[in-house]
């Protein structure tokens, strides 16, 4: 008599228990009876992976357009300024006309011819020098009167000036050169001392 409670005990638990698991999975619905995916999981599934991939995809082009921009930016720089000691050389010719022709003696009323075919002859020279260094990229600027810029002049002497503000150039020996705006060579310099203060 005892078995045969046990065993209708065990009936009546395992009819309990079916309902509730049903229930748990009719609930969530991700499987079926045979214990597959729904059609509803499987697309949500399918979508999140699309979407994973959709970012990856989107990153790696990201990536992609930002090396392309650098290495044009690197090739740019590189044909630009490939040419940087040759133009220090250039420039330095350059420096040595200006120099001939400073040289010379002052122009004056009644000159001699030669002297004064000489001086046209140099200026004539400079003047289509540095037209060929500007259409190249090649610039060179004269910094008397500006304040002085370590970037842009190197400093060969401090002088009192009473003439002159406080830390601007009063004579350049030679001019700054740049290369598509870069700086080339640093114009060498005397700068004022002492005079008056540069305006803040």
């Amino acid at each position: 008599m005892t078995t045969e409670n046990a065993q209708h005990d065990a009936q009546n638990s395992a009819q309990t228990e079916t309902p509730d698991a049903a229930a748990t999975e009719a609930a969530t619905g991700t499987t079926t009876e045979t214990g597959a995916q729904t059609p509803e999981a499987r697309i949500a599934e399918l979508e999140a992976q699309v979407e994973e991939f959709r970012d990856k995809w989107m990153r790696s082009e990201a990536e992609m357009q930002n090396y392309r921009t650098r290495a044009k930016r690197e090739v740019e720089d590189a044909r630009q300024y490939a040419v940087q000691k040759f133009a220090r050389d250039v420039v330095e010719a350059a420096e040595n006309l200006q120099r001939g022709l400073a040289s010379l003696p002052a122009k004056v009323d009644g000159e001699e011819g030669l002297v004064a075919k000489l001086r046209e002859g140099f200026e004539s020279t400079e003047r289509s020098f540095l037209g060929i260094l500007e259409r190249n990229g090649i610039t060179c600027q004269h910094p008397v009167g500006e304040v002085f810029d370590a970037n842009l002049h190197q400093a060969m002497a401090e002088q009192p000036s009473d003439e002159h503000q406080d830390g601007t150039v009063m004579q350049a020996w030679t001019p700054t050169w740049t290369l598509h705006g870069r700086l080339l060579k640093p114009a060498m310099v005397v700068v004022a001392k002492g005079g008056n203060k540069a305006a803040e």
